[in-house]
Order: C-alpha cells, then structure tokens, then sequence
C-alpha cells in the first residue's frame, strides 16, 4: 500500500476511536474488517500506532498542537509504530521537519501528567497505594504492550514439549516464573494457524491469570463453579487442572461471552465443563446448587485497569463513579455465590483490578459479614500448588499482582474456606 493511503488509514482510525465510547479493541477489529486488503505488516503499524496514542494521549494531543492539518494525523504522524521510512514516504518537507523537532525535545522536564498519562483520579490512587518509586515504576511498565502468554494445556502435553513445538515453528518462548503451565513469547506471531494451537495444545492466557487457577487449586472428581466465566479462560485452566473429571459449571450472565468459550471448548478436548446462562447472581440455578460447591472462583466484573497494557483505552474509559457502582455490583455478586459453597470448600473472590476500592475493601467487607469463612494465605495456597516464589505474590496474605513486580497484568485475588 502506498505510504499515503497508509497515514490516511492511521487517521481515520485514530478518529474512530477518539470518542472513547466503545472498547478499543472491538473498534480494530471492526476497522480491519472493513479494510481486508490490508497486509500483515500494515495492520500491525496500524494497531500499534493507534494504541500507542492511547496510551500517551495527554502528551501526544500537547505535542500536536505545533503542528498544522488534522489533529488524528498529527497524532498518527508522532505516535507512528510502522516502518520509520514508510511513514517519511507520506511525508511533505515541513511534516518531515515538524516531527525530527518534536522527536528531538527533552521530555525529562515536562510536567508529571503528560508524562504518567493517566487521568488525575486515577494518577492520584495509585500514588497513594504505591508511593512514588513504585508508581513510576508501574508507569514505565504500563507504557509497553504486554508479552504474549500462553497456558499449556496439560491435558495434551507437557510444557517442555509445547515450547519445542512453538520452537520448530519458529517462534521463541521461555517458561514463565510462576505458573508451571505458563510460555511467554515476545512479539505478536500467528499463533491461530498452528497446529499447536488449532488442536488445543496451548491458550492465550496472561500468566496472572493462570495463577488465579493455582489459588483455586480445584481437584479431580470435585464439583467446582467458575462463577462470571466469560469467555471461558480460566474455565478451561481450571478443567485441565481437574483432569476433566468431577463437574464444572461456567456461569455468566452473557450468553455471547458463553458462545465464545465454545470452540476454545471443543479445542481443548474438555468433557467435564457445563456452561449455562444466569439472569443475575440471584438465579435459581444458583440456589439449586447452595452449600453443594467445593470450590467457587468469583472472577468479578471490574474496571479492568490492570490490563492496561493491553487494553490502554480503559484509563481514560472509566471514572471513579464507575468504579463506585462497580464495587456494588462486586459486593452483591461476591455475598450470593458464597452460598454455593459447601462446609470445608473454597471460595476465591479476584479481579484485574489495580484499586483498594474493587480488592481488598470488597475482600474486608464480605470477610466481616461472613464469618462462617477463615481467610486463607495466598502464598501457602500458592506453595501447595507449586508455584514459583509464592512469597513474592502475596501481599497481606492477598495474592497480589503488578506490571512493574511481577510483568503480569495487575491482578488481585482474596481466597477463604467455609467452615
């Protein structure tokens, strides 16, 4: 494709998504399925750029106002992820000029928003959780887009043998330091077109997602309830880890989100997962199974701020107004699958979330209204499960994770056995 109609392309897109009433991801793909032309190449500079606007608006928007034309193009113009001589390609002299000028500025001196890149609200909380050492840190990590992390279906092969497979296809990964199913693999290959994948080998999963699984830690022949499903990733960890024996339930309250998890389903090669529809937390498919469960894992609805490498749109998506609502809604979900759980089971209460208000005030409030459940360590659960360095995963006996600790997305989980 010419370089024109590429920086074009970059501009429409950025204007697609400068309303921020829609997840950016969704907005993408719509975007590449409108435009199927597009090569391999052309679509990663495509993405790329747009998320690297996302994630440095405040600054990029600052740094565009010395320049002339549309401000989605500018913007594509100082955020250009592609090939440095495609972009110059599309270049006149005076944007050519512009953009070595803006490259060239010392960006040390400039003022602490249009270099964290948050929204205040949210600038201002993790501050006060972290201090500031730890929150630049967890800056600079949310920056970069995240590795690519794959579970290892244990089902069909050992670890060992998946990153072998991967490594005769070409595609490099390491053994991630904490989950024992988990490869990470740097870059973005095709992986849909493998083998590996197509039959089921191996899952996109973030390692800290797995890890949520280990805490849970479900059993063969148990009945076990994944109670907000969704897709279906940790539904098809936690299946693996039962051997595809006892009784698992996937419920969620979307029925497409339950679609999804279908062909991941078939793929995996699970006869033991039973996903089902639920019109709230208070539905009677719940009640019929009250007091029946070993263990529930409660993977809530949340802002999903720890996945902003990933997903970068969300900063600027949510409010603390949302937060607010959403800790409610956390509260009230959290109280009524607690009752699935029987005498000597576990409950596991997680989000992707980097904030007290959806962690661990959810966790203290539902520990002080129901007594009938202990808190459990997270690092002992881990260590039960063979998790790398548990210790360095709990934080008050949560396990807690970070982007800048731990090259994670930003995760919390709270476990608890009823008595």
């Amino acid at each position: 494709m010419h370089p024109n109609a590429l920086l074009d392309l970059a501009t429409e897109l950025l204007r697609g998504l400068s309303k921020l009433d829609a997840p950016a991801d969704g907005i993408v793909s719509a975007f590449f399925r409108k435009h199927k032309n597009l090569g391999l190449r052309e679509r990663h500079a495509l993405a790329e750029t747009a998320y690297a606007v996302l994630r440095r608006r405040p600054l990029y928007q600052h740094l565009a106002q010395s320049g002339h034309g549309a401000l989605e193009r500018r913007l594509a113009i100082l955020a250009w992820q592609g090939p440095d001589a495609l972009l110059r390609g599309a270049l006149g002299p005076t944007e050519q000029q512009w953009r070595a000028q803006v490259q060239a500025l010392d960006r040390s001196g400039f003022s602490e928003k249009l270099r964290h890149n948050l929204p205040d609200w949210l600038a201002g909380a993790l501050r006060t959780q972290l201090g500031d050492e730890a929150f630049w840190a967890l800056v600079t990590a949310l920056d970069a887009p995240a590795p690519l992390d794959l579970r290892v279906n244990t089902m069909k092969l050992r670890r060992e043998q998946a990153q072998q497979t991967l490594a005769d296809a070409g595609i490099e990964s390491q053994p991630t330091p904490y989950s024992p199913w988990g490869l990470r693999v740097h870059g973005k290959p095709g992986l849909n077109k493998l083998p590996i994948f197509i039959g089921g080998g191996v899952e996109v999963q973030d390692e800290g997602s797995q890890l949520l699984v280990s805490l849970l830690d479900p059993k063969r022949g148990e009945m076990v309830v994944d109670f907000c499903a969704g897709a279906g990733g940790k539904t098809l960890a936690i299946g693996a880890a039962m051997r595809s024996t006892g009784r698992l339930y996937a419920f969620d309250v979307s029925g497409h989100r339950l679609e999804a998890l279908k062909p991941r389903l078939k793929r995996s090669g699970l006869s033991n997962v039973h996903p089902a529809q639920i019109a709230h937390e208070r539905d009677d498919r719940v009640k019929r199974l009250a007091g029946k469960i070993d263990r529930v894992l409660v993977d809530a609805p949340c802002s999903g701020l720890g996945t902003l490498r990933r997903n970068p749109d969300l900063k600027w998506r949510q409010s603390p107004k949302a937060v607010a609502e959403l800790q409610a809604k956390q509260r009230a979900i959290l109280d009524s699958a607690a009752r699935l759980v029987k005498p000597g089971g576990r409950l596991v209460y997680a989000t992707c979330s980097l904030l007290v208000e959806e962690n661990e005030q959810v966790a203290g409030a539902f520990a002080e209204a129901h007594t009938d459940f202990v808190p459990l360590k997270a690092h002992r659960l881990l260590e039960q499960a063979h998790v790398g360095d548990p210790e360095a995963l709990d934080q008050d006996g949560y396990l807690r994770l970070w982007p800048h600790r731990h090259a994670t997305d930003g995760f919390f989980a709270a476990a608890w056995e009823r008595r």
